[in-house]
């Protein structure tokens, strides 16, 4: 498994009174490190797709373990855990230096945008995830 990774500077408005991260913050770390994974394969408006079609995030599992704080330079990960024909699901973590503050499982799936019912991902997309499991 392919592992992405993206630097994440901690600022003041990721971070409460205590200068501690927002706990739902940590996910919109995430969301950059996916975007920018899928930037990577070429997909410059990852969410939205051809053919009437939207990637949504469907659901999350996530653990924390430390917290960072303000001006902590974080890396955030992103690995394809499992690739189904109408989701993709992430591995994803968030370290500052060797350690390991949060990781998660995110679930996201391919949905036509009138209805938001689950879709067949494009083909191509598809086997371009593919080619980075391997």
């Amino acid at each position: 498994m392919s592992q992405f990774k993206t630097p994440i500077r901690v600022y003041i408005e990721d971070t409460d009174a205590g200068g501690i991260v927002y706990y739902v913050n940590y996910l919109k770390f995430m969301e950059r490190a996916r975007t920018e994974f899928m930037r990577g394969l070429g997909y410059d408006k990852p969410a939205v797709l051809v053919e009437g079609k939207l990637l949504v995030v469907h659901s999350t599992n996530i653990q924390y373990r430390s917290p960072a704080r303000l001006d902590d330079l974080l890396t955030a990960t992103a690995a394809i855990r499992r690739l189904a024909r109408s989701y993709v699901v992430f591995h994803q973590q968030i370290f500052r230096g060797d350690e390991l503050l949060c990781e998660a499982e995110i679930k996201v799936a391919c949905v036509i945008q009138s209805t938001m019912r689950p879709a067949p991902m494009p083909v191509q997309m598809r086997e371009d995830l593919e080619r980075t499991i391997k």
